[in-house]
Parts: C-alpha cells; sequence; structure tokens
C-alpha cells in the first residue's frame, strides 16, 4: 500500500525525516528517488541530525557512499546516480545486512540489487515549495514505521 505524504516547506521534509528516525531500526534502508531539487538530500540531513550527526550532510555523488558513525547509530548514505550498472565493487549487501541505517538517492536505478524490506519514498515536485512525498513500505516493519508516522 502506497501512503501520501505533502510536504509544504522544507521544515516540513525535515520533520518527516526525523519521525522516522524516531522509529529507526538496525539495518533500516530507506530508497529515495525523485527529481534533482526534490527533497532528497534535505530528508537525509532531517534523519541524520536526528541521529545526532554534526557532519554537514551533502549529496555523495561523486563517493557513491559516505559513512556516518558520530550519530547513536551509524548511517550509510549512497547517492547512486554516477554509478555504472555493472559496477560490482559496492557491496550493496553488505551495506544493507549491516547494523547501520542505509539511505540511498537515485534509488530505481540499483532496484535490482534492492533488499526485499525497505522503505521507498518517492519525491514529487509540485511547486517551489510543495512536494509530495509517496511512502511505499515493503515489509511488516516499514509498515509499522509508517503507520506510526503518518
Amino acid at each position: 500500500m502506497d501512503y501520501k505524504f505533502t510536504s509544504r516547506s522544507e521544515e516540513d521534509t525535515l520533520e518527516l525525516a526525523e519521525n522516522i528516525e524516531s522509529e529507526k531500526f538496525p539495518g533500516m534502508v530507506i530508497c529515495l528517488d525523485g527529481d534533482l531539487g526534490s527533497g532528497k538530500t534535505v530528508f537525509v540531513k532531517g534523519f541524520a541530525n536526528s541521529l545526532g550527526i554534526k557532519e554537514n550532510i551533502t549529496s555523495p555523488t561523486f563517493n557513491i557512499v559516505k559513512e556516518y558513525d558520530s550519530g547513536e547509530m551509524k548511517l550509510n548514505h549512497m547517492d547512486v546516480y554516477r554509478i555504472d550498472e555493472t559496477d560490482q565493487t559496492i557491496g550493496f549487501n553488505d551495506y544493507f545486512n549491516s547494523d547501520a541505517v542505509t539511505i540511498i538517492e537515485w534509488a530505481d536505478l540499483i532496484k535490482d540489487k534492492l533488499p526485499d524490506e525497505r522503505l521507498d519514498i518517492k519525491f514529487k515536485i509540485v511547486n517551489e515549495n510543495t512536494r509530495v512525498l509517496i511512502l511505499k513500505p515493503y515489509g511488516e516493519k516499514y509498515e509499522d514505521v509508517v503507520n506510526t508516522v503518518l
């Protein structure tokens, strides 16, 4: 089942991320998709801030993965926009099967590598400030998260 959340500002997107962070669990995987400027990195900033991570969160476009371990739980932030489809060096399963939370920007590009259980969030731009976020949980734990925060 899909769930809809309307964000009317960056603060709304940050708040949603913070609420989802409050329901985090080891091995959580969140997959973000949407056009450039739709709010994916804003979401990651809100999640990271709630974890207590103080580093500046930027999209890891050229690094593919940035790992943050200064918060209450490790956060792996991936941006797979520039990944080569044949690239086998990333070790996605190592990230997905760890105790960290993994958030992936442009996750649709690696759909065949994603775990069966995860939370997909699609960002759709309505206008300069408004975004519609479509949340699609895969698995009972993710259903519970979405039902708790929305």
